[in-house]
């Protein structure tokens, strides 16, 4: 799970407080992420932490009292989501791993779908997709049948063909460590799991199984100060992360 950043975007929140730790309703927003996990039966964590790692791992320490084990990993240099990943390669000894954003919140069944599909299909990578009107603020996603064929990150206000965006959820084979060592930073400077998919997606034949999430599913972005303000003003959200 990736929770290094500042959260700029937070701010002033994040002047002090680690964004996953920002508090929603008695408890950090990364609580919520962790009992989704637990709840869909993942039992071994690693968090990559960075800013203000301190009040993770003070907060969490190695799990237990969750009833789970997280391991730690810092990133130093905030090099984006697939450097984050990278940190992790040498902690992860199956062929595949769950990854996730540390600042969306979804119904914990999403996590026991993704799962379990990837239980029953033997799947080597997953997406789960969500949708969103304004793709120029996230992924757009295109597919065909049950699989994905491109992915356009930060998409022009133009774009057709689509309204579904990348979750920020995802199983993933470690075969994306190779590819994550061999492309080109992005525009900003960063490597993207986006980017390795769709690498491998265009030159290695990987087929990407797409979860949609139903266009009525609760989503939250924490990465968003409205949606944060909004959250906190209401508890009425809280019922649909359970069902």
């Amino acid at each position: 799970m990736l929770c290094a950043g500042y959260g700029t975007r937070m701010q002033p929140y994040t002047y002090t407080n680690q964004k996953a730790m920002l508090p929603i309703h008695g408890k950090p927003i990364l609580e919520y992420i962790i009992e989704g996990l637990k709840f869909a039966g993942f039992r071994n964590i690693i968090l990559v932490v960075g800013y203000q790692k301190q009040q993770i791992i003070e907060y969490f320490e190695d799990g237990a009292q969750w009833d789970i084990s997280i391991e730690y990993v810092e990133q130093n240099k905030l090099n984006g989501t697939g450097g984050a990943a990278l940190l992790c390669e040498e902690l992860i000894y199956k062929h595949h791993f769950f990854l996730t954003w540390g600042d969306i919140l979804v119904p914990y069944n999403t996590y026991k779908d993704v799962y379990s599909t990837y239980q029953s299909d033997k799947e080597d990578f997953i997406l789960v997709t969500n949708h969103l009107k304004d793709l120029q603020k996230g992924c757009a996603i295109f597919c065909k049948g049950k699989y994905c064929t491109k992915m356009v990150e930060k998409p022009p206000s133009d774009l057709k063909g689509t309204d579904l965006n990348n979750c920020g959820i995802f199983i993933l084979s470690t075969e994306i460590f190779d590819i994550l060592r061999e492309i080109e930073p992005s525009e900003r400077g960063e490597l993207e799991i986006p980017d390795a998919i769709c690498y491998g997606i265009e030159n290695l034949e990987w087929k990407v199984r797409i979860i949609k999430m139903k266009k009525e599913e609760f989503r939250a972005d924490l990465g968003d100060i409205g949606v944060y303000e909004q959250l906190k003003t209401n508890d009425n959200w809280l019922k649909k992360l359970s069902r």
